[in-house]
């Protein structure tokens, strides 16, 4: 549908498992799936949610390397919440054992749903400005180690 998120994955199953049960798993595992039966499954409509694996290719030159598409219906999704939906499709998926390899290829998010997201409050200028950096990317990193420190040290190493 039009108002699904679109996400295409690049699969490479363990030896064994059908090309066709890695993209079904793929798309339960970064939805509503889980890897065992909860008690919880009953308390919801799991097929208004679930994503679902709607085609799959192999990939071209590529031994047991596969695409699969996956549509997410948005009612998965918390509106204007970039941390949900990145979590929601490329969380916990990627440590799945059906799995040897799997990466995240493509994304199409629908217009309806990139209006939900306010934006930063301010452009690049105001952070420039504020940090008195121009002319230069600006990267961020996390701070090695991250816990540990010195307010004194972390200092440092931030700046």
């Amino acid at each position: 549908k039009d108002t699904d998120i679109l996400a295409a994955f690049r699969v490479s199953p363990q030896p064994g498992v059908p090309p066709e049960e890695a993209g079904a798993a793929v798309a339960a595992e970064s939805s509503t799936g889980t890897w065992t039966t909860v008690w919880t499954d009953g308390l919801t409509s799991l097929d208004r949610y679930k994503g679902r694996c709607y085609d799959l290719e192999p990939v071209a030159g590529e031994e047991n390397q596969y695409i699969a598409y996956v549509a997410y219906p948005l009612d998965l999704f918390e509106e204007g919440s970039v941390t949900n939906m990145f979590t929601s499709i490329v969380g916990n998926v990627f440590g799945f054992k059906a799995l040897r390899a799997l990466r995240l290829e493509d994304l199409r998010i629908p217009t309806a749903y990139t209006k939900t997201f306010q934006g930063p409050p301010h452009g690049i200028q105001v952070e420039r400005d504020k940090l008195n950096k121009y002319g230069r990317p600006l990267l961020g990193c996390t701070i090695k180690p991250k816990l540990g420190l010195s307010a004194k040290n972390y200092g440092r190493a931030v700046y």
